[in-house]
């Protein structure tokens, strides 16, 4: 029965997704309509007492990301009997992750789907999952999120004015220029690389020659079409649904680094809400981050041939070269991750 609803939930969305190419921002009932800058809205349905709840996030209506949340929405407001109302703000329209990140930690904000390295500013440790090379695919990731160690982790947010949810997905990261194919190390040397405001990213890419430098990702595109920045590196979804394929020339097949992005709620709010609520949004962020991952990974081989189609030029050098260059970044985040967790993950991850 949950497959089948979940199924009726995907075909709806997507079918919205792709006749319109957007969503609205909110969209409820008569009931529900009227949400306050506080983080619950008060009403009454057949159930009881409505919640309405602000959901904040980065990318695009395009992204996988947005339709996993529209999926997420349709679940709980059905399965709640419509006490649970979830509106949706795509896109940065509250602002970027960073600020989204603070503003859930303060408790002005209800929830964000937010990338790792921003809630790694809170808690450190999270980045580990980021060391470099530490993913080949996807097949280890969700046992190692979902498992002793992602939970162990997300324990201490709660201290911090926030708790996690699920871990959603972003993917594993690719890098795309518009200089050369990338076969080589040698090949990154002096490339301008734009890159999220994240320790790890930076790292990486200097150690591989590289100059990158941080951009706010709704402003890549321009920056890419303009020539301020040879390349970026993102996901493939991201690539995709921000249209980077239009101009960029090249993309390397790297997976030089995985990211997840938390799904987090203010831990504020989360401790005015009773249990049923808390059951409910807890079990659905899990069940829809693993319709999340599900998308990024099977879409990923037909939006790459979109990029083909288009003219971009894939290469899939030997990476042995790349990991030998950034081995030293394992030893250099040792004072944050201790040893012990780094081994843990090193050994989940094979």
């Amino acid at each position: 029965m949950k497959k089948r609803m979940i199924s009726l939930i995907i075909a709806l969305v997507m079918i919205v997704s792709i006749v319109t190419g957007c969503t609205s921002l909110g969209s409820t009932t008569a009931a529900t309509t009227a949400a306050t800058t506080a983080a619950t809205t008060a009403g009454t349905t057949a159930a009881g007492k409505v919640y309405t709840f602000k959901v904040a996030y980065g990318q695009p209506t395009s992204n996988p990301r947005h339709i996993a949340a529209e999926m997420y929405k349709n679940w709980i407001f059905e399965k709640s009997g419509g006490r649970v109302v979830l509106e949706l703000y795509p896109a940065e329209v509250l602002g970027t992750d960073k600020q989204m990140t603070e503003a859930v930690a303060m408790g002005t904000m209800d929830m964000t789907i937010t990338a790792s390295g921003v809630v790694a500013t809170y808690e450190p440790k999270l980045a580990v999952f980021e060391l470099p090379f530490l993913f080949s695919g996807y097949d280890k990731i969700g046992p190692v999120l979902d498992g002793p160690i992602g939970a162990e982790i997300a324990a201490s947010l709660p201290a911090k004015g926030m708790r996690l949810l699920a871990y959603w997905e972003n993917g594993l990261r690719q890098i795309t220029n518009n200089k050369l194919p990338i076969e080589k190390v040698e090949d990154l040397k002096g490339l301008k690389i734009r890159a999220p405001e994240n320790k790890m990213t930076m790292s990486i890419f200097t150690a591989l020659g590289a100059n990158p430098a941080p951009l706010a990702f709704p402003e890549v595109y321009l920056a890419l079409s303009q020539g301020v920045f040879d390349g970026q590196e993102n996901p493939i979804a991201n690539i995709h649904s921000a249209k980077l394929y239009e101009v960029q020339k090249y993309i390397t097949i790297s997976n030089h680094k995985y990211e997840c992005y938390p799904f987090v709620i203010s831990e504020k709010l989360w401790q005015t809400l009773p249990k049923d609520i808390q059951d409910l949004l807890v079990e659905g962020a899990k069940m829809f981050a693993l319709e999340h991952r599900r998308m990024v990974k099977e879409m990923e081989d037909a939006q790459l041939q979109e990029f083909v189609d288009y003219g971009m030029i894939v290469s899939r050098p030997d990476m042995k070269p790349f990991q030998d260059a950034t081995k030293a970044i394992y030893q250099e985040w040792v004072p944050v991750f201790g040893q012990d967790l780094i081994d843990s993950v090193l050994e989940a991850a094979k």
